[in-house]
C-alpha cells in the first residue's frame, strides 16, 4: 500500500512538472537548431519562456505546500504542455524550416520582441480599444435588453417592432459605416455607434425570446399574490429570462470584438485595430502578430470575466443546466 501511494505521488508530481520539461525542449530547439533565421540578440523569447516556467514552478510549489493549487496544476498541465509545444511548432515552421514564408509569418522570437519593444504602444492601444468597446457594447446591450423586454412582454410592441427588427437586424453592422461617418462628427463616435449596432440585435432577440418564454404558471401565481404589471416584469419575467440574456451578452460581445477591429480601421487614431493597420502599412508583420496575441489575451480575458459573472448571478441554476 505504501509503494502504491509513493508511485501515485511520483506520477502526479511528474504530470504537474511536465510543462517545465516542454519549456526546456522548446528552448533547446530554439538555441541548438540553426534554421533559416539566426537566433536574435534580444532575450524576449527566452524571457517569455522563463516567465512561463517560473510561473508554473510557483503554482506547483504552492500546490505542494497548500494542496489546492496542486490539483489545478495537474488538471491543466496537459493544456500548458500543448501551448508550449504549439510555440515550438510555430518556430519550427517559420524561423527553422521556412515552411511559412517570411516576413509574412514571423517566428515567435520576432513577435515576442515586438511585444516588448512596443509594450507602451500596445498598452495604449488596448486601453483605447477597451474604452471604445465599453461604450459601444454597453450602449447596445442596455438598449437591446430594454427593447427585448418590451418586445417580449407586449404583444402590441412585438407586432409593430418585430418586422422592422427582422428586416434591419440581419444587416451587418459594418454596412452602416458610411452612414455613421455622416451622422457623427468624429470617427470615435461613429465607431461606438457601429459597435452598439453589432451588440443590439443579438441582445434584442435573445432577451425577447427569454421574456416571451416565461412560464404562464409563474405569472399566474404572481398575479394571485397581487403583483402589479411592473412587478411581473421586474420580479418574474426578467429573472426567468436571465439565461437567455447572458447568452445574448456572449453573442453580442463576440460580435463587438469582430466589429471593433474593423471600426478602428475607419479612422480612429488609437486602438488595436489602428495598430494592426499601421503595422501592416509598414509591412511589419511581426507587430501585426504581436497585436493579434494581445487581442487574444484581451478578448479571452473579458469573456472569462463574463463567465465568472454568469456563474455568480445564475448560481441557482448550476445544478439544473450544464455549461
Amino acid at each position: 500500500m505504501r509503494s502504491f501511494f509513493t508511485w501515485n505521488f511520483l506520477t502526479r508530481t511528474l504530470v504537474a512538472f511536465s510543462p517545465l520539461g516542454a519549456v526546456g525542449v522548446v528552448w533547446g530547439v530554439h538555441r541548438l537548431w540553426a534554421g533559416c533565421v539566426a537566433v536574435g540578440e534580444d532575450g524576449a523569447y527566452g524571457g517569455v519562456l522563463a516567465g512561463v516556467a517560473g510561473g508554473w514552478a510557483l503554482v506547483v510549489g504552492a500546490g505542494l505546500v497548500w494542496g489546492r493549487a496542486g490539483g489545478w496544476a495537474r488538471e491543466n498541465a496537459p493544456l500548458a504542455v500543448a501551448g508550449v509545444l504549439v510555440v515550438g511548432v510555430w518556430e519550427g515552421l517559420t524561423a527553422k524550416l521556412g515552411v511559412l514564408p517570411l516576413p509574412f509569418f514571423p517566428g515567435p522570437e520576432a513577435v515576442f520582441g515586438a511585444m516588448v519593444e512596443d509594450a507602451g504602444l500596445l498598452w495604449e492601444a488596448t486601453r483605447h480599444s477597451l474604452r471604445l468597446l465599453a461604450l459601444g457594447f454597453g450602449a447596445g446591450s442596455v438598449g437591446g435588453v430594454v427593447t427585448g423586454v418590451c418586445l417580449g412582454w407586449s404583444r402590441r410592441v412585438r407586432y409593430w417592432g418585430m418586422p422592422a427588427l427582422k428586416f434591419f437586424g440581419p444587416v451587418p453592422a459594418t454596412a452602416w459605416i458610411p452612414l455613421a461617418l455622416v451622422l457623427f462628427p468624429t470617427a470615435f463616435g461613429a465607431s461606438a455607434f457601429i459597435l452598439a449596432l453589432a451588440s443590439f440585435f443579438p441582445m434584442v432577440m435573445l432577451t425577447c425570446s427569454g421574456v416571451a418564454g416565461v412560464r404562464h404558471s409563474h405569472l399566474e401565481i404572481a398575479r394571485t399574490l397581487g403583483a402589479s404589471e411592473w412587478q411581473l416584469v421586474r420580479r418574474v419575467a426578467i429573472p426567468s429570462a436571465l439565461p437567455a440574456i447572458f447568452t445574448g451578452l456572449f453573442i453580442a460581445l463576440s460580435a463587438s470584438f469582430i466589429t471593433l477591429v474593423v471600426a478602428e480601421m475607419i479612422g480612429v487614431k488609437a486602438g488595436l485595430g489602428q495598430y494592426v493597420n499601421w503595422a501592416q502599412t509598414w509591412a511589419e508583420y511581426h507587430k501585426v502578430f504581436a497585436a493579434i496575441l494581445v487581442m487574444g489575451v484581451f478578448f479571452s480575458g473579458l469573456m472569462t470575466l463574463f463567465f465568472r459573472l454568469r456563474d455568480r448571478v445564475l448560481r441557482w441554476q448550476q445544478g439544473l443546466i450544464k455549461w
